[in-house]
């Protein structure tokens, strides 16, 4: 601390001036000069953010800045000339049920006067004359300690449960799909027990049986280019092949038809079968090999519906970051798709999402599932603001030294007169019982305390964009 001169004693006229201390008696002023000072401050630090909350200060005269670290910069909170404004250890009535340390920086701009009164003795005034008034100011801070821990941790259950219903709803469309494929297998397979008992049976002989192997396995390959069609396209293949089934009086083609079709097969194939094997065996050649290529069909839908279940679960983890160590490198785009596919269905088909992902941005030291947190909240706000309809749009970028991520809707906007208060704690704009009013305050902690980053608004009708930015260079363990 610049001090110019040895502390010196107060005046008690003075201080009966000074609307903090305007109520009390001669006896109580007189104490108060007796356990305080005046100093003399010349400009520079007085104390820092963060070191043991010794004194209590009072402005007498010259002008004093509070500030506070915000993402690693000092930001300047207030800049006064009103006599009588105080901060300093104003939390030591708590004594060691709160921290006792400063929670501003405070300096001085010019030459200035100041009374000091030492932590120990403001705690002992304020428990002495004003009973009520600690009491009052205990339950107070306290009460919004246990408020925020409560709401905050129902803001994460709000959240996971919105997840664990959409996690669902994704895993149960392939989970049904593969139980209906194995189940329509299982039939398929039983076909063709039943058809080849009757091939043996029948008046096939070697070089025929070998033939239509042949064509088994060409049809199974088939199936692994079949060329992607439009319906109309599907349709015309469709009918030319059912009337190529009519024309060679093999019953039910129509069934047969989109099976062929979406094998890639089409009537210039059927011509090379009917070529290879003879007149009266050609309906059972065509029926074998209908169902080796719907078995085939069915065998690849299963693999695909296990893929995706596959690939949810994996998201799922990634999203949770369970397996993982809190802090940790990661790609911030793979955290963004792992959010983007847990909220699918929350966001719904009516919103278009667009991907605009600088892919060159390197990875970043980050506390991962948070940060998915931080994702899920501000994607959240979009999808409500749109009310189902609309355009979200990610985008990551470089900026400076640090990777911005851009979260935009096409909803419309925040009204200037909230802006300012959107990221207050307990604030919302939702119905009541609808919304903490944590989302973005919590949203607003993981990036500027933890990560050292910076998180804004920027919004006008039909463009809204929480704006991120996360610093490049690695973060430090805590």
């Amino acid at each position: 601390m610049s001090v110019a001169t040895d502390p010196i004693p107060c005046d008690i006229d003075e201080l009966r001036t000074l609307f903090l201390f305007e109520r009390l008696n001669d006896e109580q002023l007189q104490w108060l000069c007796e356990h305080g000072h005046t100093i003399h401050a010349e400009t520079g630090q007085v104390y820092a953010e963060g070191d043991p909350a010794t004194c209590f200060y009072v402005l007498l005269e010259g002008n004093i800045v509070l500030s506070r670290l915000i993402g690693g910069d000092e930001v300047e909170m207030t800049r006064t000339t009103q006599v009588g404004a105080y901060t300093g250890a104003w939390q030591a009535y708590m004594g060691e049920r709160a921290p006792q340390t400063y929670n501003n920086s405070m300096r001085v701009v010019v030459p200035s006067r100041l009374l000091v009164l030492d932590a120990v003795d403001l705690a002992v005034i304020m428990r002495d004359w004003f009973p009520m008034a600690v009491h009052l100011l205990e339950g107070i801070f306290w009460g919004q300690q246990n408020m925020r821990q409560v709401t905050d941790q129902r803001e994460r259950l709000l959240a996971l449960g919105s997840l664990s219903a959409g996690l669902t709803h994704e895993l149960n469309n392939p989970a049904a799909a593969a139980v209906r494929a194995t189940s329509v297998l299982r039939d398929r397979v039983a076909g063709m027990r039943h058809k080849l008992g009757a091939i043996a049976a029948g008046p096939w002989d070697r070089m025929t049986m070998e033939q239509l192997m042949r064509l088994q396995e060409k049809a199974v390959e088939q199936v692994a280019k079949a060329p992607t069609l439009s319906p109309m396209e599907a349709t015309d293949r469709e009918d030319a092949l059912g009337e190529w089934f009519d024309d060679h009086s093999i019953g039910g083609g129509w069934d047969l038809a989109p099976t062929f079709v979406q094998a890639g097969l089409a009537v210039d194939w059927l011509d090379e079968v009917e070529a290879l094997v003879a007149p009266d065996v050609l309906e059972g050649a065509v029926r074998w090999i209908n169902y080796s290529v719907e078995t085939e069909l069915l065998m690849n839908e299963i693999e695909d519906s296990v893929t995706r279940i596959s690939t949810l679960v994996s998201s799922a983890k990634q999203y949770s970051q369970l397996d993982r160590a809190p802090f940790q490198v990661v790609d911030v785009h793979e955290l963004l798709d792992a959010t983007l596919l847990m909220l699918s269905a929350k966001i719904g088909k009516g919103i278009k999402v667009v991907k605009d992902y600088d892919r060159t941005l390197p990875e970043i030291s980050a506390y991962a599932s948070e940060l998915n947190q931080v994702w899920t909240n501000t994607i959240d706000n979009a999808v409500q603001a749109m009310a189902g309809v609309g355009t979200l749009t990610i985008r990551t970028a470089r900026d400076n030294d640090s990777m911005l991520v851009e979260i935009g809707d096409t909803g419309p906007g925040v009204p200037d007169e909230i802006k300012s208060r959107i990221f207050e704690p307990f604030f919302t704009t939702k119905p009541v019982g609808e919304g903490t009013g944590l989302g973005l305050d919590i949203s607003w902690r993981i990036v500027v305390k933890k990560h050292h980053g910076d998180l804004k608004l920027v919004s006008v009708p039909g463009d809204t964009r929480f704006q991120i930015r996360l610093p490049l260079v690695s973060a430090e363990l805590p």
